[in-house]
Order: C-alpha cells, then structure tokens, then sequence
C-alpha cells in the first residue's frame, strides 16, 4: 500500500525533478553557475522566467542525431556483441551470468559486457580525438543543453513504455507490483525486469549503459573544452575525470555484482530507473567538470594529493566493504576476514509458500564498523569531487548532499526489508552493530 507521505514525496520527484535538473545547467549557462543569482534576477524583477526561457537553447537536429547515434551504439554494443573480455582479462566476470531469484522465482540470464562496452567507447573516442576528427572532442558540452532534451525525450518514453508494457505485455506477470495508485506505479515502476528479445534487459542497459558509459565521456568533453578555452587542463579538471574514471570503470569491472544489489533484485522499472538513468545521473553526476569549465580551479600540491588520498581511501573502503560481503556469501562464512575467520549472527526467514530458510549476517571486518559501511567509502569518496571545486560556489557540492541523502533513505529501506525479513534476529544484529554509516556517530 503506499501511504500518504511516499505519495507526496513521488508528486514532489515527478514535478520538481526536471526542474532541478533544468535549473542546473540554465545557471551555469547564463549565470555562470551561480544557483542564487537567478532567483535574485527573478525576485527583484530584472527577469522575467520568459526571459530565462528564451536564452536557453532549444532541441536541434543535430542533438537528435547525435543522442540517436549514441544510444542505437550502446544497443548495438550491449545486445549484438557478445563479452570477449572475460576470456583474456585475469578476475574479471563477463559474458552470461545469473541474476537472483525473482519474486515470481524466475531466475534471469544477463550478459555482462559493460566493460567491453566501455573500452570500445572510449577507444573510438580517443581515436577520432587524436586520428580521425570526425567531430570535436567537444562535442558534448557544445550540445549540452540540446541533449538535455533529447533524454528527457528518452526517459519519459522508456518509463511510459515500460508501464504500458507491464499491462498489455509483460515479460513475466508473477513479477508484476501493482499498487493502484498510478503516480506510485509510474514512478516506481509495476515490472520488475521488463525486456524485450531474450537478451534486451531495460533495468541492466539503462542503469549502466548509456548514463554511466557516458559519464567518463562527458568529463572528457569537459577538459576539451578547457584545454580550447583557457590553453591548458587543470589539476582539478584532472583529478575529476581520475576519481570518477575509477568509480566509472569500478562499476563495469563489477558489473556481475551489480546483479546482486538493490537497484537490481528489489527495484521495479518505473520512473525512477528509466528517467533517472536517462537525465538525472548524466546530467547532475556530471556537475563537477561542468563548473570547472566556467570556473578553472588550478589547485595547490598538498590540496591535489588531499583530495587524491580521500578520493582513493574513499574507493578502497567502497570496495573492500564490499568484496569482504561477497566472499563471506560464497563462501557460506568459511573465509578469512582480516586473517581471522569472520564472526556473524545466524538468522532466519519464511518465504512467502512457508518455507523456512537459513541466512547469516556478518559482523566482522568493515560491517563490524558499521551496517552500511560501503555507503561511507562512497560518500568520501563523492565529497572529494566536490572539493576539486573550491568554495566559491554550491553548485559541485549539490553531489554530496544528494548521495547523503540517497544513500541515508536506502539504509533505511534496506533495513526496513531486513526488520521485515529477520525480526528478532535482526534486532539482534542491530545491537551487535549499533551503527549505521559512521562509527561512534550514526
């Protein structure tokens, strides 16, 4: 059932989302990403919203070619080419894998080839950049604005086809969640793996590919344009597109895990994926090198290597965190963990048919720091972002604040479902690990 204030929180998202988004990038535009002074323009009556409006650039056909090439590409690349990757790359988990169990009990086939797909990218990119000069290297940040269009185009057609789907067509209708309320089914999403072919999986292609494919282009886009504006790139400019080169790149080389996570096993495919994924993440993800083009910080060595080593401790806690859990699951607690076996809490759970299961919830290593400790290497390592911008503008620190608040609601959505899950078993893990994000704190 969704109760009143899941509602209001949806209508909230679904009218004012956009606006944010839009309002972002128009501030950087026209008022050289300054988040006040629009406000003041419009408050003191120097500007009408029609004035705003009508500088800002409208969809061209040369966005629209553009973002059709590179979304039919990522098709191409995610559905056509088979992984190749995993054959030669020592550790790396590619080609067809399995997802968890689906609610109905289906169990999905995926094939996992988001590196690939990245490296094919990025080398055509680089090629064209240094080879061929088919189109500037900086073509993005040229058709910034355009192409905002363009996904918005993309992610309220994919979210509305997804909810069409799930009525008429869908993939698997035991895996259906209909709540009756059409705001909450639209944004949240009524299927849980809708797709199309056997391999055409809309929650994996639009949660990595195009957005996060993207994401290392854009910033690349970024420093093009400061190296053809300003004559060189700067250190900050630099250390953006390394720190989130390495998130980008951590992601696809982990994309089988990914499987595993909440976007995948628990989220259905609504609103918040398809849109989200299509605008939110390409456009406010990005928001640091899209300052530094506006407002070139070149910063001092003891900032550059503070920020690095943040950036870098931020990482390796993001992915110990979660490497300790995955081998703890596969190997049913029969690991070593800091050179000790790991200690946890043996737990159990009825399924829906009154089956009763056995589950157990370490405590030890990270996740005896804390319950969500993961979350906290990835907001250190989201605040180093922000701080290669300096302090003279909000603008690049609206990516902490958010992730904060992203990453807070899913603690406690995941937690809820754990309560849910475990009871009093879960209450027991809670005092055994009374933390959630920071040790000692909260």
């Amino acid at each position: 059932e969704v109760d009143w204030f899941s509602l209001a929180s949806i209508l909230f998202l679904l009218m004012f989302a956009p606006l944010i988004v839009y309002y972002f990038i128009m501030s950087c535009d026209q008022y050289q990403c300054s988040l006040i002074d629009p406000l003041i323009d419009l408050l003191m009556g120097n500007k009408h919203l029609s004035d705003i409006w009508n500088k800002t650039p409208t969809l061209t056909y040369r966005a629209a070619g553009i973002y059709t090439l590179w979304v039919a590409f990522q098709v191409v690349l995610y559905v056509f080419i088979p992984d190749f990757c995993h054959k030669f790359l020592p550790g790396y988990v590619g080609g067809v894998q399995e997802g968890a169990v689906t609610p109905a009990g289906v169990v999905n086939k995926y094939e996992i080839n988001g590196l690939q797909a990245w490296i094919i990218t990025h080398a055509l990119w680089f090629a064209n950049a240094y080879y061929f000069h088919w189109f500037s290297p900086t073509i993005i940040f040229d058709n910034w604005i355009p192409l905002l269009w363009c996904a918005n185009v993309l992610g309220y057609a994919v979210s509305t086809f997804a909810m069409i789907k799930s009525y008429f067509f869908p993939t698997n209708a035991k895996d259906c969640k209909f709540t009756g309320n059409f705001f909450y089914d639209y944004m949240m999403g009524i299927e849980f793996n809708p797709r199309i072919g056997k391999w055409f999986d809309f929650k994996l292609f639009f949660n990595g590919r195009p957005g996060i494919v993207a994401w290392t282009l854009i910033n690349l886009s970024y420093a093009a344009k400061q190296q053809e504006l300003y004559g060189q790139v700067t250190n900050s400019m630099i250390l953006v597109n390394v720190l989130q080169g390495i998130y980008v790149l951590d992601f696809f080389w982990n994309e089988a895990w990914y499987l595993k996570t909440i976007d995948i096993c628990h989220d259905h495919f609504g609103w918040y994926l398809g849109w989200g994924d299509c605008v939110w993440l390409p456009y406010l993800y990005t928001l640091q090198g899209l300052y530094l083009v506006y407002h070139p910080v070149e910063l001092c060595t003891a900032n550059v290597v503070g920020i690095l080593m943040l950036g870098l401790i931020g990482y390796y806690i993001f992915r110990m965190t979660n490497h300790q859990k995955d081998l703890f699951r596969r190997t049913n607690g029969n690991c070593k963990i800091w050179g000790k076996k790991p200690e946890y809490i043996e737990c159990s759970y009825m399924s829906v048919d009154g089956t009763k299961y056995y589950s157990k919830l370490m405590t030890s290593g990270f996740w005896g720091w804390a319950r969500h400790f993961n979350y906290t290497g990835d907001l250190m390592g989201s605040l180093a972002y922000c701080l290669t911008c300096g302090f003279e503008h909000i603008l690049p620190y609206f990516y902490i604040v958010y992730m904060t608040i992203l990453l807070t609601h899913r603690c406690i959505r995941d937690e809820h479902r754990c309560f849910s899950k475990y009871g009093k078993d879960w209450k027991r893990y809670t005092a055994a690990v009374p933390y959630r994000l920071i040790p000692g704190i909260f």
